[in-house]
């Protein structure tokens, strides 16, 4: 059940608790570029340290900056 009323505060899907620290950046990181790509998002770098925050997985900024750069 969410925590917050109307959120989505934890995995829905079966397993998604047991995917690794790269599985789960790489799957926010998609959806952060379809959310940029559709106009529902403006600054990926921005994006992508909130939903990483919301999430819960730190990360350094040498590593978002890499990631936002496709290096990653």
């Amino acid at each position: 059940m969410a925590e917050t009323p109307g959120t989505q505060d934890e995995p829905v899907e079966e397993g998604a608790g047991d995917a690794s620290r790269a599985e789960r950046i790489a799957g926010i990181l998609d959806q952060v570029r379809s959310d940029v790509r559709l106009g529902h998002a403006h600054d990926e770098e921005a994006e992508l340290r909130q939903r990483l925050a919301e999430a819960g997985i730190t990360a350094s900024d040498e590593e978002i900056e890499r990631y936002v750069a496709r290096e990653l």
